[in-house]
């Protein structure tokens, strides 16, 4: 703790930053709560899709038990093209939000392909975005999550530090302070009844004998 001046002027700006802490406080455990509460939503949300992939890959793997031949290669169907992802603002914590992706199909000869390629490539599509989405979802998490440590973080500092920190300089500048009122009125009563000695004294040399 750096050493502090026990004066007036020290002890109004104290109590000013004492004063403006209690005033910040609330409003940063509001946006906390907040924060908390978002990230419940956000992790419920990642984990909810998350399991639509795992049940959207397992039903589509029944309607298709072909797929589980290991030589058939799928990559070469669907490509995504481009993604577009916007930003909200959440108490000033700026999160993705997944506007539009386009998946392009890979040209393929009816011929040549079985029937049920169509099918597969409209699966190939929707497991695509849903995969996407759930990496939105892990990005909002991810950011939500750094917000929520960096604001308790700065709640633990006023609570733990500056505001214990400065009610303590208040304290030790108004025990100094009445300290030196109390010695200065001791003094003051020295000083009269050292004058006053020294009139009693002068009036009795004065005094004709």
């Amino acid at each position: 703790m750096d050493r502090v001046a026990l004066n007036k002027s020290v002890l109004q700006k104290e109590r000013e930053k004492l004063q403006l802490y209690k005033r910040l406080l609330p409003s940063l455990d509001l946006k906390r709560r907040q924060l908390a509460l978002e990230l419940g939503r956000a992790k419920d949300e990642l984990a909810k899709g998350r399991q639509k992939v795992l049940e959207f890959i397992h039903q589509t793997v029944e309607q298709l038990p072909m797929l589980a031949d290991q030589d058939m290669n799928l990559s070469g169907f669907v490509r995504i093209e481009s993604i577009q992802v916007a930003e909200e603002n959440l108490v000033g914590v700026r999160l993705p939000i997944l506007k539009e992706m386009t998946c392009t199909v890979n040209r393929y000869s009816l011929l040549a392909e079985p029937h049920w390629v169509d099918l597969l490539v409209d699966r190939l599509k929707k497991v695509a975005e849903l995969r996407i989405r759930v990496q939105v979802c892990a990005e909002r998490v991810k950011r939500i999550e750094y917000a929520n440590r960096r604001i308790t973080q700065r709640i633990n500092l006023f609570e733990k530090i500056l505001i214990p920190e400065a009610q303590l300089n208040i304290k030790r500048i108004q025990i100094f302070l009445g300290d030196a009122e109390r010695a200065a009125v001791v003094r003051s009563k020295i000083s009269k009844a050292m004058h006053e000695k020294q009139r009693r004294k002068t009036l009795q040399e004065q005094q004709p004998k």
